[in-house]
């Protein structure tokens, strides 16, 4: 029956082509346009400057490896979380929107209907983060390009750890972000709410995490702090994972409390959507 809601939701998603183009490609299409560009303005300018010599870090040899490990911890940028949240507004609150719910509610289980929505949302966003994924490396290689830079690849068993942990964490980080669409829609059933709630609850958690924790006298590594910014929490993790001095500045105990935050932000969401919307009466819809 699980099986059944993600195919309907799937095919219902796959022909709606602009809320997919949104959410999927535009973030990577732009950000490679983008970079494209400021890399030919740096070049025009570098050579203006400093003739054929250019800077060293414009000259050497580009690492294509490492750069695909870095990106990996970028896709839980604020572009990709915004435009997925077109898909996620669309899937989760499409059908009371269009007064659909009582005509497909019948055929399966309240709580089936829901997590096939949340299936089809997480594929939709791990086909965003691998053409963003795509769109960096291309980027990359144009870098090389421009520049004229020899191009290396250095992935062995460690770079190929830190990218899947990485690339895990993000792909956490984003569907934790959408799980807050997932229950405005449900309490709601507003298309609009879907789209600015989220937005609204991220943009105070990162006041909250930066210039008002400060003010509260919280500390970055307290429960309160990672329990109450997610994005702080999926924050500290990365940071555990890239190592370095930043991961040395961070307290004892800290992973304990940012995974237990990006948990408790996964998991209560979804639960009271489906708690919410089991006693949900949609003879309107």
């Amino acid at each position: 029956m699980l099986a059944d809601a993600i195919r309907s939701e799937t095919y219902r998603l796959l022909q709606n082509r602009t809320a997919v183009f949104w959410s999927v490609f535009f973030v990577p299409v732009m950000a490679l346009a983008i970079s494209i560009v400021g890399q030919l303005v740096i070049q025009s300018k570098a050579v203006k400057i400093n003739g054929a010599n250019l800077p060293l870090e414009l000259g050497g040899p580009l690492d294509l490896g490492q750069a695909l490990v870095s990106s990996a911890g970028d896709l839980a940028n604020p572009a990709i979380l915004a435009f997925l949240l077109i898909g996620a507004a669309t899937l989760y609150a499409g059908d009371y929107r269009w007064e659909t719910w009582r005509l497909i509610s019948a055929r399966n289980t309240r709580a089936n209907l829901l997590l096939g929505k949340v299936g089809v949302l997480k594929c939709l966003t791990l086909a965003a983060m691998l053409a963003f994924l795509l769109a960096a490396s291309m980027a990359d290689v144009t870098k090389a390009a421009i520049f004229d830079r020899p191009m290396t690849f250095t992935f062995g068993a460690e770079q190929a750890a830190d990218f899947a942990l990485l690339f895990l964490l993000s792909f956490v980080r984003v569907v934790q972000f959408l799980m807050i669409s997932l229950l405005a829609a449900t309490v709601t059933r507003s298309l609009l709410a879907a789209l600015f709630v989220p937005l609204v609850i991220g943009v105070g958690q990162a006041f909250l995490s930066g210039p008002i924790a400060g003010a509260l006298g919280l500390e970055p590594g307290d429960w309160l702090t990672q329990l109450l910014a997610p994005g702080l929490a999926f924050d500290t993790l990365k940071a555990l994972i890239r190592g370095g001095m930043e991961a040395a500045a961070l307290p004892d105990g800290v992973m304990v409390k940012a995974v237990t935050s990006l948990a408790l932000w996964n998991i209560v969401p979804l639960a009271a959507a489906i708690a919410w919307f089991s006693r949900q009466d949609l003879s309107k819809e």
